[in-house]
């Protein structure tokens, strides 16, 4: 498809007025940078390919880890990953983002955008889901991300949305900041928020530096240096330069701040935890690729997101024309990216197209060079950060609700959630798992579910339909775990609403971790029924809603 060019003159409508993305008065630039417009399009085009590849090599691994992978059990790399990422939500929210803008322009208000993702059609996990169904709910931007209405705010979830800002912001780290401001303010909160604006200016800056080191001191700049993942970026940079050849015990340090120390690890798949492993990725990987996405994916945890994450950055450094043709000679650049109107070249097109006029907001300007070859002349400004909001003592709500002419341009369509392959038969609410990470790797073993209840205290329920011949007995059989070792839970199992066992799970009681159930099910023999798994918090010692884990769930059918 050939490349769309875009007028110079974008219109005087969008030099007028207040607005977020301007340049404010008094902020004169300290000088300008010169990108040529095919440059800019060859490194954006890289930046989309980076998240493809990191997402896809590490997606077999995602969940699986929460110690240092193996590298033996690193997937091996493959020139087909490039076209494995279609269905990945690493990509299609973010541009889900970039059509509201397309069909609203930058101006377009935070409550547009939040219906615009209450209706998107895809399934969303974390604090993607929770947000969008607070907007479902009636509740709007901002509340829809704050913590009095969701526990997650905090997740990884706008982190992994935000490389869009900074491919269509280049060298504008102003707009990132105000483009976090608005979409990332859908679903979280906070250091949420920031980690996205964070990532979103490395990408900004990539277009000009390939230093790993200089792009994340130009993310630090974006961000308040008060919050808690401004904190763990500069414990990064103080780790990478007291443990310059062994990320493994950097790895070692982030653990015992970032996941173990609960005044640091306050949300469900934490924010800080995952954003230090992206720069694990960033400031070991040496400016190599694959080093740089497999040391991201073997620290584990979300390893498909992270890697993506480095990986975006670093590929927009090069640029397609100086990338290794093992990335992208088998791209497919006609397949359409799951429930979005973008294949490659419209995407490329939509996000030149942005970036046109980001630049005209910036005060920037478009000129010809000797070979009349079109050039963004990009304005240097100072990064201006989001005021600070403080994920652990939140600030009061805005009371904001969706009116009734607003909630009925949101079709909330219907999403199917489903328990893994693993657990098979097995139904819990949806609103349960939502909240839920499957294939998770816990205390030496795989196949795991972490359930979480909709909300705290109330129980995790699991239900399954089970037909017995008469003369046949069986036996259900799983082992349960803590995800947080001070809890305290009790453990029910029922056969047609009849309590068959009931056991209390805690540090005392789990031996290496886990407590065995068995729960011998003859009295359905001959009969339908249902199994029920009521699993209830007694004592939590977490902020946040506290989760159980389960593994080896079965029904072994006797004689």
């Amino acid at each position: 498809m050939k490349s769309v060019r875009w007028p110079l003159v974008l219109g005087l409508a969008l030099l007028l007025g207040a607005s977020a993305f301007e340049a404010s008065a008094g902020d004169a630039p300290t000088g300008f940078r010169r990108l040529p417009v095919r440059e800019y399009r060859d490194k954006m085009k890289a930046g989309w390919i980076g998240q493809i590849i990191g997402v896809a090599w590490g997606a077999p691994t995602e969940g699986q880890y929460r110690q240092i992978m193996p590298p033996e059990k690193m997937p091996p790399f493959s020139d087909d990953l490039v076209n494995k990422a279609f269905g990945q939500d690493d990509l299609y929210v973010e541009m889900t983002f970039l059509r509201t803008m397309e069909q609203h322009g930058f101006d377009v208000s935070i409550r547009q955008a939040g219906i615009d993702f209450a209706n998107s059609g895809y399934a969303l996990w974390v604090a993607n889901a929770a947000g969008r169904n607070n907007l479902r709910n009636g509740i709007a931007p901002p509340d829809s991300s704050h913590p009095k209405f969701h526990d997650c705010a905090g997740a990884i979830d706008y982190q992994i949305e935000a490389d869009y800002a900074g491919l269509i912001a280049p060298g504008m780290p102003n707009t990132v900041i105000a483009l976090g401001a608005k979409f990332g303010r859908l679903m979280n909160y906070g250091d949420g928020v920031y980690a996205g604006q964070f990532m979103g200016a490395m990408y900004a800056e990539a277009f000009f530096e390939t230093d790993p080191f200089k792009l994340v001191a130009a993310g630090l700049k974006a961000i308040p240096s008060e919050c808690m993942y401004a904190e763990m970026v500069r414990d990064m940079l103080q780790w990478r330069r007291e443990n310059p050849d062994n990320w493994e015990k950097t790895w070692a340090r982030v653990g015992e701040k970032y996941r173990k120390n609960k005044n640091y690890y306050i949300s469900a798949l934490d924010v800080k935890l995952e954003g230090a492993f992206v720069l694990m990725g960033l400031l070991y990987g040496d400016g190599d690729l694959d080093k740089t996405m497999a040391i991201s994916c073997r620290c584990g945890s979300d390893s498909d997101c992270n890697p993506s994450s480095a990986g975006g950055v670093m590929f927009t450094t090069l640029g397609v024309s100086k990338l290794p043709e093992r990335y992208y000679q088998k791209l497919d650049e006609s397949k359409v990216f799951s429930h979005t109107a973008y294949n490659v070249p419209a995407l490329l097109d939509v996000c030149e197209k942005l970036a046109r006029q980001a630049l005209v907001r910036e005060g920037g300007r478009i000129e010809k060079d000797a070979d009349g070859e079109e050039v963004f002349v990009i304005p240097i400004r100072q990064p201006r950060p989001s005021a600070f909001e403080d994920l652990k003592n939140p600030g009061p709500i805005a009371g904001s609700r969706f009116t009734d002419a607003e909630m009925k341009l949101i079709q909330r369509p219907a999403l199917s959630w489903a328990m893994p392959k693993f657990f098979a038969g097995w139904k819990a609410a949806e609103s349960v798992l939502r909240g839920s990470l499957f294939a998770w790797e816990r205390n030496g073993r795989t196949n795991v579910i972490l359930l979480r209840p909709a909300k705290p205290g109330e129980p995790v329920v699991l239900t399954r339909a089970v037909d017995l011949p008469a003369r046949k007995t069986a036996t259900l059989k799983f082992d349960a775990a803590l995800e947080n070792p001070k809890d305290h839970w009790t453990v029910i199992v029922k056969a047609n609403g009849n309590e068959l066992l009931r056991k209390t799970l805690s540090a005392d009681t789990a031996k290496d971790g886990w407590l065995a159930i068995e729960a011998n099910l003859s009295s359905l023999a001959g009969k339908s029924g249902a199994v029920e798994i009521v699993v209830h918090p007694q004592e939590v010692k977490a902020k946040t809603s506290p989760a159980i884990c389960l593994a080896g769930l079965a029904i072994e059918a006797g004689r």
